[in-house]
């Protein structure tokens, strides 16, 4: 049961993180691709930048400061790796960003926090 609810509000956070992301000019490519190696949530470009974006939905605004680390930001590392010949065109800049979530505030969106 607490892991469905988990995945409910889980995919309710990309969900919100994808209306943020569209609402700031962002047009998604892909959400949840799965690779071998690893999970991307939202898969988005704008202006000639494609970003594999981590999303993170946290009950509490509090938890959030431990919803994302190395070992987490390593595994989309990889998957991106695997997978952005398929979105990436040629000139395009490519990122991995974060986008943290909680009730009763403004999505937390952090640019580049993957820089190996």
């Amino acid at each position: 049961m607490k892991r469905q609810r988990a995945e409910r509000d889980g995919r309710r956070g990309e969900r919100r993180a994808e209306l943020y992301l569209m609402a700031k000019g962002w047009t998604i490519l892909d959400r949840r691709r799965k690779t071998p190696v690893g999970e991307i949530d939202l898969i988005a470009r704008r202006f000639g930048t494609v970003a594999f974006i981590e999303v993170k939905w946290r009950n509490r605004a509090e938890e959030l400061a431990y919803a994302i680390d190395a070992r987490r930001l390593r595994r989309v590392a990889a998957a991106t790796e695997a997978v952005a010949h398929e979105y990436v065109r040629e000139g395009e800049d490519t990122r991995i960003d974060v986008i943290l979530l909680a009730p009763g505030r403004l999505p937390d969106h952090i640019v580049n926090a993957w820089m190996p």
